[in-house]
Parts: structure tokens; C-alpha cells; sequence
């Protein structure tokens, strides 16, 4: 018996129409670097005037906060996440995110929804300053249900080898600068699905979806500025595993980051799901960013032109603490 690939669970016209529907949302994202349009083969971008370039990639996905999105019919901020969550580990080591992709998973392709998710990928390169390049939709029935997707991201950055941040140069006193995050970001979901299960529920009033939804913030651009001006030593993002993860990271052997919790600024989504859920505080301090997104690492000097120049881009920095001599790992008073 004859049958077709349609029949089989792949509407290959259906894909056909999500190209069209995102091209618009992709083209934004293009700059003269990028030497071919979508259809190649393979994505083609000039890396431009380097003396000594270094190539910084990162890959991620959004996680398990899909599903909230899935739930709550509300597409086009999960691709923001995406990027957020590649472009903002790039960045760490001074890079400038410059192009990226994307992959999108599905059990049957709605055109529609594909091109909504892919707009919110627009966003994000948009708001990072790189070209979306390229990228995958797989159309996989019996392998996803009807309605599910799953959305991952490649980054690749450049910096001068000479500029590269590793860590290597923090020192005791320097200090700790936090850059607020927008909410849970797209980490820690796994929890918040097992506290939260009522997307609808009223939170500061409006359902509690719209705010679990909230895209990771992307700090490239109030990032590269202070880079332009200051000697920065170190810098993470805060992602899975909170602050005691992440900081550490970023520190010279010897040295560790002290952090201060009341200089912390909890958001109000934590509180609640540490309330609701009965969750000890460590449990959340080693889930979730707790209100912190991004953290510098700066010599005392530079303390206050940081938080000016970070200012500027509308983002109120302020101080959680300094380093220390100390076994690595972080101090958490």
C-alpha cells in the first residue's frame, strides 16, 4: 500500500509556510556580516576587523518553563529565553554574541505557533546585537504529542584574545556587582510546575503565567558599555544553581565571593513560591537566581562608574558583596 510522508506525520507544505511566516522576524536580525540568506545550506557570516579573534559558543534550551508557555497558549517569549540563556553565558567572558541558531521540535507543525516562537528568537538577537543565521524545525510525530515543542539555541561570540574575562585576575576586595534579573528567567521550572499548577491563579493581579513567562533579561548591550570603560575581572551569569553555582566560577583560586542576603533584592515571585511550596531557604538560593541575573566582579575604584555607567541602559545596579581569601565555593551571610 502506497504512502505518503503527510500520511506518515510530516506536512512538508506546512514547513514551507513557517519559513515564510518567520522570514519577516528573521530579517530584522541581519547585518552585513551575514553574506547569504536563509536556504543555504549552511549560514555564512564575516567576522569582520579582529586582530587576534577568539571564537566563544554557548548552547542551551529553555527547559521545562515550555511547558507553561504550552499551557498558557503564549508563544512568543520562549524564544527570547533561548537566546537569553546563550548569548548571556557568551558574554562572561567579554565576547560579543554575533550570530546564532535555532532548533525547533515538534510533533506536528503548526505554522502558525512555529512562527510565533521563532519571532520571539528574532527578538532576543535583536535585543543582543546577532544575526539569526540559521536554524532547524524537525516535524518528529510519534516521537512528540500533537502540541508539544521544544526549542533550543547555538551562540557563537567573538572577542579579542587579548580582552578575554576568565576570572584569573579577581583579587581580595574587589567587589561584587548584581544586575537585577526579570524574574525566575528559565531556570528552576521543574520546581515552580511542582509548587505551581494553576497558570491562571492571580499573582500582584494578573494570572501568574504572565509573570513565570517573563523572558530572560539580556544584559549584552549595558554589558559591552561598561566593558568600553572599565577593567571588568570577572562576570557571571546566574543560572541553574542560583548565586552558589554560578559566582564561583568566575573567581581566582584562593579567593572566594562573599554575598550579603540582605543586600539581595528577592523578588516577589520567590517569596511566594518559597511560601507556597515550604521550601527551605537554601533549596532556593541553590535553584533559583533569587532576584540577581548577572554579576561583575570590579575593582573598588570602579565600583560606582559601573553602577552609573550600568545606569544608563536603565539597569539599577547595586552592590551584594566583595572576594575574599578562601577556599573557592561561595560565602553565603
Amino acid at each position: 500500500m502506497a504512502i505518503s510522508y503527510k500520511e506518515a506525520g510530516v506536512d512538508k507544505e506546512e514547513g514551507y509556510k513557517a519559513v515564510e511566516l518567520m522570514k519577516k522576524a528573521v530579517a530584522k536580525t541581519q547585518n552585513s556580516s551575514v553574506l547569504n540568506g536563509l536556504g543555504s545550506f549552511g549560514a555564512m557570516y564575516e567576522l569582520g576587523k579582529y586582530e587576534n579573534p577568539v571564537l566563544v559558543s554557548g548552547t542551551d534550551g529553555v527547559g521545562t518553563k515550555l511547558e507553561v508557555a504550552l499551557t498558557s497558549k503564549k508563544y512568543d517569549t520562549v524564544g527570547i529565553d533561548a537566546v537569553a540563556m546563550c548569548v548571556n553565558d557568551v558574554l562572561c567572558h567579554g565576547a560579543k554574541p554575533i550570530f546564532f541558531l535555532d532548533y525547533l521540535a515538534c510533533g506536528k507543525l503548526d505554522a502558525e505557533v512555529a512562527a510565533e516562537l521563532v519571532s520571539g528568537v528574532a527578538e532576543g538577537c535583536y535585543q543582543a546585537g546577532a544575526a539569526l543565521i540559521g536554524g532547524e524545525t524537525a516535524e518528529m510525530p510519534g516521537f512528540y504529542k500533537v502540541g508539544d515543542y521544544d526549542i533550543a539555541g547555538f551562540c557563537v561570540g567573538a572577542v579579542e584574545k587579548s580582552k578575554i574575562i576568565n576570572g584569573s585576575t579577581t583579587s581580595e576586595g574587589d567587589i561584587l556587582i548584581a544586575i537585577p534579573s526579570s524574574g525566575v528567567h528559565s531556570n528552576g521550572f521543574s520546581l515552580v510546575r511542582k509548587v505551581i499548577t494553576d497558570y491562571t491563579k492571580d499573582f500582584n493581579g494578573k494570572p501568574i503565567s504572565e509573570t513565570l513567562l517573563t523572558p530572560t533579561k539580556i544584559y549584552v548591550k549595558p554589558v559591552l558599555a561598561v566593558l568600553e570603560k572599565y577593567n571588568i575581572k570577572g562576570m557571571a551569569h546566574i543560572t541553574g544553581g542560583g548565586l552558589p553555582e554560578n559566582l564561583p566560577r568566575t573567581i581566582s583560586e584562593g579567593h572566594q565571593p562573599v554575598v550579603f542576603k540582605d543586600k539581595l533584592r528577592v523578588l516577589d515571585i520567590f517569596k511566594y513560591i518559597q511560601k507556597e511550596g515550604e521550601i527551605p531557604e537554601n533549596e532556593m538560593y541553590g535553584t533559583f537566581n533569587m532576584g540577581v541575573g548577572f554579576v561583575l566582579v570590579v575593582n573598588p575604584k570602579d565600583k560606582d562608574g559601573v553602577i552609573e555607567e550600568l545606569a544608563k541602559y536603565g539597569e539599577e545596579a547595586f552592590e551584594i558583596g566583595y572576594v575574599q581569601k578562601g577556599e573557592k565555593g561561595l560565602c553565603l551571610r
